[in-house]
């Protein structure tokens, strides 16, 4: 047989044999493996989203979520009751970038969270929706971090993206087109490299 295949097979049995012995050495001994993210999502029963300002996990850490890790990451994450999102903020497009854009994209496109184009939902849906939350979908519940106008006001935005009423605003800063070649000087030259 070819010998480089004979090393990737005895480089494989070692993995395997690896990965056997911690698991049989957690069981044994009872230790709990180590978590790592999405696991942690899974043993709080809450989104990525409640602990990181990236919906989808990693990245910075949101106030709950750095309250939950300096407790020593328990299976509860903490709860904030009647603190607000954004004090002062009743716009509803401002409160929709604050607090829905993450996941839901900042046109209601839907990234980690469900497209609102074109949804077709009435407003008191949407403001249930909003409040409770829908566990089945990742979406956290929001019921009293909105101020009633506050909620008033996004729900409207929602509704509007949702059928159709809202224009979004222009792109104020597009990005130029990408360049493919070398430019030196302003003048195309050869590219090395890869």
């Amino acid at each position: 047989m070819n010998p480089r295949f004979m090393r990737t097979l005895q480089w494989l049995g070692l993995g395997t044999i690896a990965v056997f012995v911690f698991l049989v050495t957690g069981i044994l001994t009872g230790e709990q493996p180590v978590h790592a993210l999405p696991e942690y999502a899974s043993r709080t029963g809450e989104s990525c989203g409640v602990c990181h300002v990236n919906p989808g996990g990693g990245g910075p850490r949101t106030l709950r979520g750095v309250l939950w890790s300096a407790q020593g990451r328990p299976d509860a994450v903490p709860v904030f009751e009647n603190m607000l999102i954004a004090p002062g903020v009743n716009n509803g497009l401002e409160l929709y970038d604050i607090a829905c854009a993450g996941c839901h994209g900042a046109a209601g496109e839907g990234l980690f969270g469900t497209a609102l184009v074109g949804i077709g939902l009435t407003e008191s849906k949407i403001r249930s929706t909003i409040e409770r939350g829908r566990e089945r979908s990742g979406m956290q519940p929001f019921a009293g971090q909105f101020t009633d106008e506050q909620l008033e006001a996004l729900v409207a935005y929602v509704y509007g993206l949702g059928s159709g009423k809202i224009e979004l605003p222009p792109v104020s800063n597009p990005l130029e087109s990408a360049t493919t070649g070398c430019v030196e000087n302003g003048e195309p030259v050869t590219c090395g490299g890869n």
